[in-house]
């Protein structure tokens, strides 16, 4: 079917009737979390649930005021080596996967605020320079530890133990489980219940590269930010695509029942999990959609993400310069070579910032972590900035398209 031809989904009568009267009378999903049974790791009087600032209210403004939630401004989403400002970073990104998760959660009575939480905080430990950094942060960390980085499992890291803000288990268990690559038409929740089991999880996923893929969420609102990740990014990366001359149009994506641009897969993919999900205790998607779902992730992986847009020859460029980043980083570290700036910008910074985190505990620990903590804090710009004043001599160098490429 041509994409101009597919049309803009709506809820099922029977459904938006039943919602309508749930708004009415004030009745929310039995499945929903509730603020009473948060969970912390500490007790802390100043965290407790206020009428001004509910349970998970407060977990939002934990993560916007942690500083890698600035650093998001400049992290690029998928087109990394451009000049555009209008181009996604990771700050908008978690701003549409909370506006879209938000929004189906609101319809199936669920808690709004603990998916926002989750959602502004799911992507706070990724690496600069999009999946192709976090490809290379792991060739790095694996090849001299036997472990693996995966951002997800990192942005737990950074919001439980770089920026200890005692953040709740249910926040840091969707941001775990968040990961989008894994599509499932029906996701039903998992069973972390305790500190001891996250933290298992964190370990095994660390451990063997394998584990990442069957976590699940472990409250319906995770669910729902996991699946609206995909969405988030689908369309919008394929928006993107267009307006950086990757690709002409859209009219070399295919679809059924979706639909190939944003707008439509936005409206298209909340109606349909609405219609499939409503009253229920598992977040679902029809076989149609579902379907039409798996190949949109496959043509974008195959037209945009395998290309990364403009990476090409500079993707191996920057591959070698995370190797040197990381052994320069990690032989500073080692040798106690003090005006690094492992030590002068982020040990110094971190320990400032965290409200937990010691420079002598802090350094006590695994060397290669510590240097994993650094290279995935950083912005692109920043990535470059410290390559070059670590290696002035070095003819590797990253050369975006510049904001006057057309006027050439």
């Amino acid at each position: 079917m041509a994409s101009a031809r597919i049309p803009y989904l709506t809820l099922d009568p029977l459904v938006e009737e039943a919602i309508r009267e749930d708004r009415a009378t004030g009745t929310l999903s039995p499945y929903r979390f509730d603020d009473r049974a948060i969970t912390r790791r500490e007790d802390l009087p100043h965290d407790a649930a206020t009428l001004t600032r509910p349970a998970f209210a407060r977990d939002i403004e934990k993560v916007l005021n942690i500083p890698a939630y600035n650093r998001y401004a400049d992290k690029t989403q998928v087109f990394s080596f451009a000049e555009n400002d209008e181009i996604s970073r990771r700050g908008l990104h978690v701003q549409l996967v909370s506006r879209i998760a938000r929004g189906i959660g609101a319809l199936l009575g669920l808690n709004t605020d603990l998916i926002e939480a989750i959602a502004l905080g799911h992507d706070v430990g990724h690496t600069p320079f999009g999946h192709a950094g976090e490809r290379f942060l792991s060739a790095c960390y694996h090849g001299r530890t036997g472990r693996y980085f995966n951002h997800n499992v990192h942005s737990v890291r950074v919001l439980d133990d770089l920026y200890r803000r005692n953040i709740s288990l249910q926040t840091l268990d969707g941001v775990l489980c968040h990961n989008g690559e894994f599509a499932q038409q029906v996701l039903s929740v998992g069973t972390t219940a305790t500190f001891d089991e996250l933290d298992a999880l964190v370990a095994a996923c660390n451990a063997d590269e394998q584990v990442i893929k069957t976590l699940r969420p472990s409250t319906l609102e995770g669910c729902v930010v996991r699946v609206s990740d995909m969405i988030a990014y689908i369309g919008k990366d394929r928006q993107d695509a267009v307006a950086m001359g990757v690709l002409d149009s859209y009219d070399v994506f295919e679809s059924e029942v979706m639909g190939v641009t944003n707008a439509a897969i936005i409206n298209n993919l909340t109606v349909d999990i609405v219609n499939n999900s409503y009253g229920r205790d598992r977040i679902a998607m029809s076989a149609e959609i579902f379907a039409d779902l798996k190949r949109a992730k496959r043509q974008n992986y195959e037209i945009i993400y395998e290309r990364e847009g403009m990476v090409d020859a500079t993707e191996n460029i920057v591959e070698e310069m995370f190797e040197e980043m990381y052994a320069r980083l990690l032989d500073d570290l080692v040798h106690g070579r003090q005006n690094s700036p492992v030590f002068r910008h982020h040990v110094k910074r971190l320990a400032a910032q965290s409200r937990s985190v010691t420079p002598e505990t802090y350094l006590a620990g695994e060397p290669n972590q510590i240097v994993v903590d650094y290279l995935a804090s950083m912005t692109d710009s920043y990535f470059m900035a410290i390559y070059a004043h670590l290696f002035p001599e070095s003819g590797r160098r990253i050369h975006p398209r510049s904001y006057c490429a057309d006027l050439a």
